[in-house]
């Protein structure tokens, strides 16, 4: 016999899962048509097509080898079969009014024929482009296991041991789900036992086991003696009747766990298996869901707040973090909610009656406004879409800036330990000398930016929830903009800062810029003393190295080139001919290069002059304040006076920029 035909080992029927839930694999797909013009008097249906299994070993929950599902042996009661959804017979989505079984795969198709919210649900979120999977609930009539190193065919494949075979079923009913198969979960097993007495062949009846259940299972390889010997004992038949009821009673005791006292007496009175008891049990146990009405809230509020913020743009690898993964995985068929539908949810929410249909709008939009949840909702939306605005927009200030803190808005003074000190030689009696803080004073002082938008009766019914979220991401740009104007604004025109008393500024023809005025200026700057005074040590240099190179963007490709170059080319001594030399300026210093510097507005403004900065951690020529440490703008609700429609929102900073040591920046004026 050749190596492919070896028979199959039947498996132990006692021990083998009695039912199948079957989530559709990767190839399996789902279509929902448009519905068609109705015939007069009748309603108009959805219909769907599905190929809903193609044939393959799946990994199902509670088999420890693959499952096939012959499809030969697959058998159809009725052509009419239950459509649900996640496999509760409460939730009707509709009924097949086609099933066609090839030798590769099962093929579906029907009308959405049910009248609640789940079928509504369904089709809503197909026109959104929700990936809805299929799942078969079938009941597995024979079952045969092939052991490792042995094969079987079905389906038109051949599938190697150790792997089990449904050589019987009896499809049940088909379900639409949410997930579809992975690796890991490609399906959901009802695991039971038949007991001694139950019949798992052919029969007209619904199967009533099709909910998971947790059971360990006892997979034996060993086929089941059918024919007993000619000489079995009357009383060892009766023997083992009895042991066969003692182990059902007691299976069903164990389950009820003495909480399910009516469950356990049906259980042993109607000769129930311990699978059917085990799902009694569940089905007890399981939550009610709460009735639900028109204007019951189906969404939780984060949900309505996460779909908001996926509607307005913000990525989801943002949201993570605040929402979490559910959150988000219920919130995605929402991404694209509009402002009516988030109003009437926010007030289905709190238990307010809304209109089925939002018509003019005035009593619905009446409704949300007197919620807690919409402003809730819409500032914390607001705040995020600000937030992301913010951090997105570049702030040059920032590396340029040494960055405090401030508690009030009252004017702050710095102090700073400068090289006027320093350590001393000890003198022999031990005595150490005093540090003191220099004579320099720097200051700084924070104020408010901000400004106010409203939320009106227009911009909900004209439900465009981005166009209105347009206002906060400009709110973000502005405060961000903010900073770098006043930054920008104070740097142009400090013309006390940068001067050749401070040692900081260079000027004339020989400071265009180059190679040889960045030489000029790096000297300049490496010069710096420690201290304005007349004393020794206040001439000692303070040695702080220049880390930035600030350009108009007139001169940012040029300084790009410099810094990009390995090699300068340069005027031979005694000679026209230009010979290579090292570039000593390569990739020395950051560039930072902004329009503020030469544009107009600014009073100061040049396109030729250029700057070296320090590091500001290290010394800043100029610092940035927040108050009480808050880098970005906030979003917060206010009352609007009675004469204003809608629902007000203001947006605010509070910041302050002022120079510091005139000896952490040089400026070059770049005159030709």
């Amino acid at each position: 016999m050749p190596k492919t035909q070896h028979a199959p080992l039947e498996a132990d029927a006692e021990s083998v899962p009695s039912s199948l839930r079957i989530v559709c694999d990767d190839a399996a797909t789902i279509t929902l048509a448009a519905a068609e013009t109705p015939e007069e008097g009748k309603p108009s249906l959805r219909k769907f097509s599905m190929t809903a299994y193609t044939g393959g070993a799946m990994r199902l929950g509670g088999w420890p080898y693959p499952v096939v599902v012959d499809l030969a042996g697959m058998r159809v009661t009725r052509k009419s079969r239950p459509i649900l959804k996640d496999h509760d017979r409460g939730s009707i989505v509709g009924h097949t009014d086609d099933i066609a079984i090839t030798d590769k795969s099962l093929e579906v198709a029907g009308v959405i024929s049910g009248v609640g919210a789940t079928a509504q649900e369904v089709i809503a979120t197909s026109e959104n482009g929700f990936p809805w999977q299929a799942s078969l609930g079938a009941s597995a009539d024979k079952v045969v296991f092939i052991p490792e190193g042995k094969t079987a065919n079905a389906n038109g494949r051949e599938f190697k041991g150790p792997v089990y075979v449904a050589r019987k079923s009896t499809l049940g009913e088909v379900s639409f789900v949410a997930l579809g198969a992975d690796d890991d979960t490609e399906a959901r097993v009802a695991a039971g036992n038949y007991a001694e007495g139950d019949d798992p062949g052919d029969t007209d009846e619904e199967t009533d086991d099709l909910e998971p259940v947790n059971a360990s299972l006892n997979m034996s390889t060993k086929p089941k003696t059918e024919n007993k010997t000619a000489t079995t004992s009357p009383v060892n038949d009766m023997r083992a009747e009895a042991a066969a009821e003692s182990r059902r009673i007691a299976g069903i005791r164990k389950v009820c766990a003495g909480n399910h006292a009516d469950i356990e007496a049906d259980a042993i009175e109607q000769g129930w298996s311990t699978t059917k008891t085990e799902l009694a049990v569940l089905r007890s146990e399981r939550p009610k869901a709460p009735e639900q009405t028109q204007n019951s809230p189906r969404y939780s509020r984060e949900v309505l707040e996460a779909a908001a913020c996926l509607s307005v743009g913000i990525e989801e690898k943002t949201l993570l973090a605040s929402y979490g993964e559910k959150t988000l995985n219920a919130a995605n068929p929402l991404r694209h909610i509009g402002l009516r539908e988030l109003v009437a949810e926010c007030a289905r929410m709190e238990g307010i009656d809304v209109p089925r249909v939002f018509g003019d709008g005035t009593a619905t939009i009446r409704a949300g406004f007197s919620s807690m949840s919409l402003p809730s909702i819409m500032e914390n939306v607001m705040n995020k879409t600000l937030l992301a605005a913010y951090q997105n927009t570049p702030i040059a200030a920032f590396d340029l800036c040494s960055v405090g803190t401030v508690t009030d808005f009252k004017e702050v003074a710095r102090y700073r330990l400068l090289g006027t000190g320093g350590f001393e030689q000890v003198a022999p009696d031990g005595e150490l000398k005093h540090g003191k803080l220099s004579d320099q004073k720097f200051s700084n002082k924070a104020d408010t930016y901000g400004q106010i938008l409203t939320l009106t009766r227009h911009d909900i019914i004209n439900d465009d929830l981005s166009a209105f979220m347009d206002i906060p991401r400009q709110m973000g740009r502005s405060g961000a903009e903010s900073i770098d104007d006043l930054f920008f604004t104070l740097l142009l025109k400090n013309t006390g800062f940068f001067s050749s008393g401070n040692a900081n500024l260079l000027s004339g023809a020989d400071t265009k810029f180059g190679p040889d005025a960045l030489t000029v200026a790096k000297t300049t700057f490496r010069k710096q003393k420690a201290g304005p005074g007349g004393k020794p040590k206040d001439q000692k240099p303070i040695n702080i190295r220049p880390e930035y190179l600030v350009v108009p963007v007139e001169l940012e490709t040029e300084a790009e080139l410099l810094m990009g170059s390995s090699q300068l080319m340069i005027d031979a001594q005694g000679s026209p001919t230009k010979i290579p030399v090292d570039n000593p300026h390569r990739n020395k210093y950051r560039i930072i290069s902004t329009p503020h510097l030469s544009d107009s507005y600014y009073t100061g403004a040049s396109g030729t002059a250029w700057y070296l900065f320090a590091n500001p951690n290290v010394l800043p020529a100029f610092e940035i304040v927040f108050l009480n440490g808050r880098r970005t703008p906030v979003i917060e609700r206010v009352e609007m006076p009675p004469n204003t429609l809608g629902m007000g929102f203001r947006s605010y900073i509070d910041f302050g920029v002022n120079s510091q040591d005139h000896r952490a920046a040089v400026k070059v004026t770049g005159e030709a």
